[in-house]
């Protein structure tokens, strides 16, 4: 009797720490998640910098910020971080067109 109570506390004790686990984790690997996407998205596109921009997430909404060579180059990253699957909403206020690159484009 006492080894069967044992062995059922272990496997209660067992079963709780992974639903605290889920519950704990489950947003943080969601916005983990959906950062390292966006970032990779961002590195295999042609028209964007990805290396450039740096990539925040908090509960779904992306947070964009860095300077790139062009107005276009920031609308292609917003674009791509809008397309991600799980990104609620995208905050590029933190992306800026470089003055360096307009000025003396091809340097």
């Amino acid at each position: 009797m006492l080894v069967a109570g044992t062995a059922y506390a272990v496997v209660n004790a067992q079963a709780q720490t992974e639903t605290v686990n889920e519950a704990e984790s489950s947003q943080p690997v969601g916005d983990t998640w959906i950062t390292t996407k966006v970032k990779s998205k961002l590195l295999a596109h042609s028209e964007t910098e990805g290396t450039e921009i740096d990539v925040d997430t908090l509960n779904g909404v992306v947070h964009l910020s860095g300077a790139l060579g062009s107005q276009a180059e920031i609308d292609k990253a917003v674009e791509i971080a809008r397309s991600t699957e799980g990104v609620v909403d995208v905050d590029a206020s933190g992306l800026t067109v470089s003055i360096a690159d307009t000025e003396h484009p091809g340097e």
